[in-house]
């Protein structure tokens, strides 16, 4: 049992059946393309689409492709905070944001309080290559588990979000192997209610 999120008309959460997201491999830069493999995406069953916003360029095409697409999208968001901010002035229905990558809370809060004004939800999106990184380890003392580590990057950042009064929340703890994801999902769904966005991942470097 889990809140119920709104990635534009779609139900995630909640009583909402499962929802399926797959993610375009263009070069979101261009619009016409992107939103040719949107409806593709659609077509076969997608019901929301993840497009990657990595640079002000893809950022730009934003608003072009909103207004094309048949599905709700979520901009995948890494490093640059300033990018978040575009996308959602530019009609994205919904962020997602990995907080192994974007570590300053203060540029957190600024997307936070965007989010909010537009009523759209975030993802918390942790993956197992880009955790953030370990503190100072005493001599013989051993790292905690990959799947503690996830679920500490994810609390760090939902924390932020619930100070600001922010709920609408997805999560999602990807790993390169299923045993690693399923542990920490466990773990995190224990502690949270938010819905659970499910994956593996290839991005980042094992260790």
């Amino acid at each position: 049992v889990s809140r119920t999120v709104h990635v534009g008309d779609v139900q995630v959460g909640g009583d909402a059946p499962i929802v399926v997201q797959t993610m375009t491999n263009t070069d979101t830069a261009d619009a016409n393309a992107t939103v040719e493999q949107i409806a593709r995406l659609a077509d076969a069953g997608s019901e929301i689409v993840r497009i990657a916003v990595p640079d002000r360029r893809a950022a730009a095409a934003v608003p072009d492709i909103v207004k094309s697409t048949p599905v709700p999208l979520i901009a995948d968001i890494h490093f640059d905070h300033r990018l978040a901010l575009e996308a959602i002035r530019g009609g994205i229905h919904g962020l997602r944001l990995n907080p192994g990558n974007i570590r300053d809370a203060g540029k957190v809060r600024e997307v936070v309080a965007e989010a909010k004004a537009h009523g759209i939800p975030i993802r918390v999106g942790v993956n197992e290559g880009s955790l953030p990184p370990l503190a100072a380890l005493a001599d013989g003392e051993l790292p905690p588990p990959k799947p503690q580590r996830m679920v500490e990057a994810a609390l760090w950042e939902i924390g932020i979000l619930e100070e600001m009064g922010f709920e609408d929340i997805k999560i999602s703890l990807k790993a390169f192997d299923v045993p690693t994801m399923v542990t920490a999902y466990r773990e995190v769904a224990k502690r949270v209610p938010y819905p659970l966005h499910l994956g593996v991942t290839e991005a980042g470097t094992p260790g």
